[in-house]
This record gives structure tokens, sequence and C-alpha cells, in this order.
């Protein structure tokens, strides 16, 4: 079992440096606040809880979180604590451009801030769309402040004509329908109304529902949070509960370092495996194990997921939808199968202040269409593979549970586009030299290229293509793709075409071997040839020259580490912040 051992209470807290006393400084910290309507009793000691709040009109999966905050408030007042909401950098998925992902290191550092620079004993880290939930807990991880994970749910199924509809997946399907003539515009608008029919994130097991299930299975939630849907009763019982638990978890010094250790991480990343979860937490994963300091690398994501098997039958893998999911017991139900399976650090803490298996060894799966029997699962070798080769000395990623069996091993020739706008101007020219035998190549899409490394690696398919009835291809790039994606789609290529990786010097009409099974993606070129390309190489654009786009561009890491900033990683400093009243 854990070897946690809480902390003696009472004790001074941090938030004392503000509020205790009655010197110049702490009558300035305390009365200002005051004039909030707050009675003097308030401030004799109790903990102080930060709830860092990431809602904005402009990021719709947490449009509802201002209520949700409420229930978290609630929780706080019941056990003693002084709730006190404070809204944080929100980097919206949908909204944000170049890409989110460029944001989401510029949100964890303000946040990180705010919460060190700030009398807060504790936080709730109210969280939804994709890069809120790994920028919050990457702050609470270099802080170290006790935290929780409250999110903020899947909105409810879509339904188009009879047809159950996954938000980001049927965008996808239906964009390629367009296409291929076989869904006419109009009837593509009409489908946009039933993609997103109430609030919450991504309905499918896209990126938003991969973070949450991996904070669950990371042990920084409670258990059973990932899966709620965002309109259910339930889901602000569980903002109440925590907002009760981390006042006691600061009582403990309960920290995520006590819980986010390299057993933990390895429980994730199983569970990524076994819910068919967005290549995206790969990168995710990465930054965050780098920020309270535990060594996770890709080869322990291909190591740890190869011989788990995809039970959650969701989409863009399956077919069903995270209402489902809930209805059938959530991420519980599949932590409990990976623990019997022998699959699972049962011991691991949790912010419960229990083991992780304590949570889950009495559940029960109500529905074995949705999560399926090991020997029913989608694949039985699911997980994230990680291939390497001259074309990817550092890897590259493929999610095995959304690609096509027929193209795992394959030889193709290379349709290269030297970025995304030479991607667009061409893919729907009739006259592009292309069929469904080829290798798609995008290049400049990383961490420092697109600069953000967008979610472009999924690459739409030519018409001429689609209009034989063909609905994949193989594709390889530096960029990322939306966890509602689906197809034989290697990402993360590393290193990236904008720091000279090999990627950058593939041609048109070069061969390029893909062997899944063997691990490999091979570039059909000499070593020799290989040399003096990368020799005659040249960056093709200037980098910025000010701005956050700088100081991003020199200092993220690649993909392969987890693409934060250098300075950042295991780099956990005191989050008393000093006094300078």
């Amino acid at each position: 079992m854990s070897k946690f051992k809480p902390a003696a209470w009472p004790r001074q807290l941090r938030s004392q440096h503000w509020y205790g006393g009655t010197s110049r400084d702490t009558i300035y910290h305390r009365g200002w606040l005051k004039n909030q309507g707050h009675p003097h009793d308030l401030f004799d000691g109790r903990p102080v809880i930060g709830i860092l709040n990431t809602w904005s009109d402009l990021t719709p999966c947490n449009g509802h979180l201002r209520e949700l905050a409420e229930k978290v408030k609630a929780g706080v007042w019941e056990a003693g604590g002084f709730p006190v909401e404070i809204p944080v950098f929100s980097a919206s998925e949908n909204t944000f451009r170049p890409t989110a992902m460029m944001y989401r290191n510029l949100a964890a550092l303000a946040v990180e801030e705010a919460m060190r620079g700030q009398p807060i004993d504790g936080a709730v880290l109210l969280v939804g769309c994709d890069k809120t939930t790994p920028s919050l807990v990457m702050a609470a991880a270099s802080t170290d402040l006790p935290s929780i994970v409250v999110t903020g749910g899947p909105m409810l199924n879509g339904y188009f004509r009879g047809e159950r509809v996954g938000s980001g997946t049927h965008l996808w399907k239906f964009s390629e329908a367009v296409k291929a003539g076989e869904m006419s515009q109009e009837e593509f608008l009409e489908a946009e109304a039933s993609m997103s029919r109430s609030s919450g994130s991504c309905n499918t097991m896209g990126t938003a529902s991969t973070m949450a299930s991996m904070v669950e299975a990371l042990g920084m939630a409670l258990s059973g949070n990932a899966a709620i849907p965002a309109v259910d009763s339930r889901r602000k019982v569980m903002a109440q509960l925590s907002g009760r638990r981390i006042v006691q978890m600061v009582k403990d010094d309960l920290k995520p370092s006590d819980i986010m250790t390299k057993e933990a991480f390895e429980n994730a990343i199983r569970v990524n495996g076994a819910i068919g979860g967005s290549t995206n937490a790969v990168v995710h994963i990465l930054a965050m194990a780098g920020r309270v300091g535990v060594d996770i690398t890709l080869d322990d994501w291909d190591r740890l997921g190869r011989d788990i098997p995809t039970i959650v039958n969701l989409m863009p893998s399956g077919k069903y939808l995270m209402e489902e999911f809930f209805y059938a017991g959530g991420l519980p139900v599949v932590i409990k199968m990976l623990g019997e399976a022998g699959k699972l650090h049962k011991d691991a803490l949790t912010v419960s202040g229990e083991s992780i298996w304590d949570e889950v060894k009495d559940v029960r799966n109500w529905n074995e269409d949705v999560i399926l029997p090991v020997d029913k699962a989608l694949t039985q070798q699911g997980g994230i593979v990680v291939l390497r080769g001259n074309l990817a000395p550092k890897g590259c990623v493929l999610k095995p549970s959304a690609a096509s069996p027929h193209l795992m091993k394959h030889r193709g020739r290379a349709v290269v586009f030297e970025d995304i706008d030479d991607y667009k101007a061409k893919i729907n020219d009739e006259a592009l030299d292309i069929d469904e035998t080829c290798v798609m190549v995008l290049k400049y899409c990383g961490p420092r290229g697109y600069p953000g490394m967008a979610e472009v690696g999924n690459m739409g398919l030519p018409p001429k293509v689609l209009r034989k009835g063909i609905t994949d291809m193989v594709r390889i790039s530096d960029a990322r793709m939306s966890g509602t994606a689906y197809g034989t789609v290697l990402l993360h290529t590393s290193p990236e075409a904008a720091r000279g990786g090999p990627l950058a010097i593939v041609k048109n009409g070069d061969f390029i071997e893909v062997d899944v099974e063997a691990r490999r993606v091979h570039l059909d070129i000499s070593d020799e040839e290989m040399q003096r390309r990368l020799a005659e190489w040249r960056p093709p654009v200037e980098p910025p020259a000010s701005g956050y786009a700088k100081l991003f561009h020199d200092h993220v890491e690649g993909a392969d580490t987890g693409a934060d900033f250098d300075f950042l990683k295991g780099c956990r400093g005191s989050p008393v912040g000093k006094d300078a009243h």
C-alpha cells in the first residue's frame, strides 16, 4: 500500500504568509479582500482553496464551468475551507490560431505563477477542453501544491437522421463524404446542428475525454470523474465532492508529487491503450511527467501499450460515445479490468487518499457491448505504437485501433506537401499525381514548424481517391491529429522538419516503407544520399523576431519529449511567494 503519511494538523498554511497576524502587510492583504464582504474569522488559518477556472465564452467545451465552480465552492465551504475563484488562461481548441497547442505551455506558465504568487493552500483545477487539462496539471506539478482535477464532462450524444454522431469524428467523415460526392453541402450544414447539442467537450474518445481519463488514471481526480456527461446532475455532485476533498488534501499535505509517480504514469499509459485514447496524450503525458520529474519516454509508451487490448468501443475506434461509456460504468470498469489482468499498479495513490485499486475493485460493467470483454476487444494490441527508422530517428507514433489493418505493412511512393498551405493548394487538384498506394507526406507542422504542432496530420484524401470508395491511406507528418480522427496516420515524426529532421528532405517519388509490427519506418534512399540532402537543407522560413512566438520557437522541445519548454522540466520551485509589501 501507499507509504504516504498525512501531515500534522493543525499547522500554519502558506496563506497565512498573507493573512495571518497583525502586521501592516497582513492587514494590507486581508483588508483588501474584506471589501468582498468576508468576515474576519475566515482568515483564521483555514485552508484557502483556489478554484482555477478555465471558463471562457470562446472555449465552448468549458462554457458551463462557472456553474460547476459554484458547486466546488459549496463543497469547500462545507469542509471548512475558504474558496476563491480565479480565472486562468484558457487555450481553446476551437478558436485559437495557429493552434491551441502553441499556447499550452503559455497557459501552464501563467497558471503556475497564479498558484505560486497568490495566497492559496490548494487548488481545484477546473478543466475540460483539450489543452486546459494538461496545462493546469503541468502547473500544479511545478508548484506541487495540493491539487485535484474536476473535468467539465462530455456533451450528450448527437444524432443525425437516425445515425449516432460523434463530435469531430463525423466532421471528418461528413467532410470526406462531401468531397466524394456522397453527401451534399446542404446535408452537411443540416448535420452541423446535431454535432454539439449540449454543454461539454467532445463526446467521442477524443483528446478531451482522453485527458480526463488520463488524470483519473493518474489518481489526480476522484474515481468516476472522466465520463459523467456535462449536463448530468452527477457532474455537479462530483464537483461538490471534489471541493470537500481538496480541503482535507491540504490538511494532509497530499501533493501532486505524492500521486504522480512512475507507477501512476504507467497506469495511465496502459489505460490509454484500453480506451483507444488520443495520440495527443503522448505529448501531454510526457510533458506532465517532465514537470513532476518522472522519467517517462516514448519507449515506455510502446512497451506498456503493446499488449493492452482496446476494450472501449467508442468513436473514433468503435461505434459508441461517452454517454454510453458512462452508463456502462465508465473508466473505473476499465481500470478494474486492467487490475484483474495484472496490468495495473494497484497500490498507486489517488487524491481520495486511497489506492486506485480500492477505488475500483467493486465496480461492475453494465454493458459489455460498450466496454468489451478482452476476447472481443477492438484490437488485441492497442495502445500507441512508436516507430523508428531513418525517417524518424527519434520516433513517430501511430494509433492502431483507429488504423486500417491492411496498411500496417506498406510501401508506397511519396507525395509530398511542403507545408499545410501547399497541401490545401494541391489536394483537390484532379491533376495531382496520387493514388491509394501512395504515402502522403506533410512537412513543417511540428512544434517549431507550424508553429505549435497543429492537428493537421490526418490529411483528408484527394477527391479522386475518395470517389473510388477508398477511405484510408498512409499519411506521415510531424503534426498532431485530433483525438476524434482516424486513419493510418504516422504523427509527431521527430526530429521535426523545421529542425532539419529527415522528414524535411523527402522528395516526390521517394519510396517509404512502413512496418508497424517491426516498429519501422524507412525512407528508401542510401545513407549517402540522405547525408547529402541533409547537408544541403536550409530552414525555409525565418524564425520569429519577437514576442511569445520567439520564446516558443527558441525553447520548445521536440514532440518526442513532450514539446514543453526546455527550461521547465523537473524544476519544481517553492510555492511560497515573496512578500513585496
